[in-house]
């Protein structure tokens, strides 16, 4: 496509697009208590709001992606945008918890087709280095700073309006991303005759789920229980035997060509271990906020705008403009570790601290956002360079599946050790104040998690530490062009 104004349309609805993806990950979070109030949820029963949503999201992931190949990426992309209106508005008018939880349901149908499709369009319309880094920039910094932004919409509309805009908002969002996506160039469908892979899409939608809600379990019922082990045996077994089918189909739903090249399995897993860690801390930083520090729900997610800016920066003005200059790792490896030095401070936070804000908040705030920032515009763009026209969808699909697995572990993991570390503190010291005991979980957790990136970095770094020509001829090699039609 030569005119540049319909190449950044295309960057701004397929980011809009992308806001609506990560967005209602966590704004149905603080509007959760206001809306089990008035639909009469129960306590055990609430959580489906926001499971509902992570299950269909992440089964259907590579099937959406396999899928917007079939059908050509522009028009999934538009079905999606049309599709996750409805279910917000459905949701939004919801009367009873029955109508949310199938709405929330359907918004992750429509979500697993909208992000593959999203990043596929991207990878095909930006190709040449400077304009992608930057066109990656402003996407990564839309997928990273929306799940703060979520927190942050979800307090003010709940404040100030009701829980139900959380939802409805949706909808002119979604609206004005497809009057800009009627200025995105049609492509050519690579799928038709080709049949799906059932096989390979039910057990990857029943592995992927099985996997994510074995992962929410845990958080209520712990790791060492029966239903959260016989779930993760499941789902790993099920994901395995996904491996299997994958290996022997001719045309398999996931080519494992796309997880086996060297590069793009330093993206998938720097991506990963980012997000168990950073979702992790998203939780805590609310929970700490307003259980210890006494923040309104508004003002605890105002505080989380700082990480929100220092990821806009890095993604856009660091890592945007840096895209082609210097290798992927120059950027994923000091971002893994300006974030892991963010947790590193908060794990000396105690109840009786002075000058958080300060002296500890912001300089974490600001060294996770930057390393976020500087992490997903080289993964998202690695994620898909190098893959054939057919495979685009299907790398897409498994990029954003790398991001739900990692979010839905790393909540689960790092809030039970945080709950588990915090019981055994009062255990240990019965006279202990609970500001204490929850302090003393959190800096647990949070110790894990800068574990956990520094890990991510020293793993990673193997896989992205390559010759430079070799890196050139990756990022030169996105099939782009043939993707579209004449």
């Amino acid at each position: 496509m030569k005119d540049g104004s319909g190449r950044w349309g295309t960057l701004l609805a397929v980011s809009a697009a992308q806001l609506l993806v990560v967005l209602d990950g966590t704004i149905i979070n603080i509007a959760l208590p206001s809306a089990q109030r008035a639909l009469g949820m129960s306590d055990a029963g609430r959580q489906w709001a926001i499971t509902a949503y992570a299950l269909a999201f992440g089964g259907l992931l590579l099937i959406g992606g396999r899928v917007s190949g079939a059908l050509g990426h522009r028009r999934t992309f538009i079905v999606g945008l049309l599709g996750f209106a409805g279910a917000s508005a459905l949701g939004g008018a919801a009367t009873s918890p029955e109508l949310l939880f199938g709405a929330r349901a359907l918004q992750g149908v429509f979500a697993a087709g909208l992000a593959p499709a999203g990043l596929s369009l991207l990878t095909i319309t930006f190709t040449e280095g400077r304009e992608r880094g930057r066109a990656f920039g402003v996407f990564a910094a839309v997928g990273a700073a929306g799940s703060a932004l979520g927190l942050v919409a979800g307090g003010l509309l709940t404040e100030y309006v009701s829980w139900r805009w959380c939802l409805y908002i949706n909808v002119p969002v979604a609206l004005l991303a497809v009057l800009g996506a009627t200025r995105v160039p049609r492509d050519r469908p690579h799928g038709p005759g080709s049949g799906l892979d059932v096989p390979g899409a039910l057990l990857s939608a029943a592995g992927f789920a099985t996997v994510v809600y074995g992962f929410s379990q845990a958080e209520s019922h712990g790791w060492g229980s029966g239903r959260v082990l016989a779930l993760l045996a499941g789902g790993v077994l099920l994901l395995a035997l996904f491996v299997v089918v994958e290996l022997r189909t001719k045309r398999p739903l996931l080519p494992m060509r796309i997880l086996l090249h060297r590069l793009r399995g330093g993206a998938f897993l720097a991506i990963t271990l980012m997000f168990v860690a950073m979702f992790g801390f998203y939780l805590f930083m609310s929970y700490y906020t307003q259980t210890v520090l006494g923040y309104s729900p508004v003002e605890a997610g105002l505080t989380l705008i700082i990480n929100a800016l220092a990821a806009l920066f890095a993604s856009t003005v660091i890592a945007g403009r840096l895209h082609g200059r210097v290798p992927p790792a120059a950027l994923i490896l000091p971002g893994l570790l300006a974030a892991a030095a963010g947790m590193l401070l908060l794990t000396q936070l105690a109840a009786d601290s002075t000058h958080v804000f300060g002296v500890f908040l912001v300089p974490a705030l600001v060294l996770t956002g930057l390393g976020i920032g500087l992490v997903m515009p080289p993964t998202a763009s690695l994620a898909t360079a190098a893959t054939d026209p057919q495979d685009i969808g299907a790398a897409a699909a498994a990029y954003n599946a790398a991001q739900q697995l990692g979010a839905a572990l790393g909540t689960a993991l790092l809030n039970t050790l945080a709950a588990s570390a915090a019981a055994s503190y009062l255990a240990d010291h019965p006279r202990a104040v609970p500001d204490a005991a929850a302090v003393h979980g959190y800096t647990t957790a949070l110790a894990v998690a800068f574990a956990i990136l520094l890990a991510a970095a020293l793993l990673a770094a193997p896989l992205l530490l390559v010759r430079r020509s070799r890196q050139q001829d990756v990022e030169e090699s996105t099939p782009a062009e043939t993707a579209r039609t004449p």
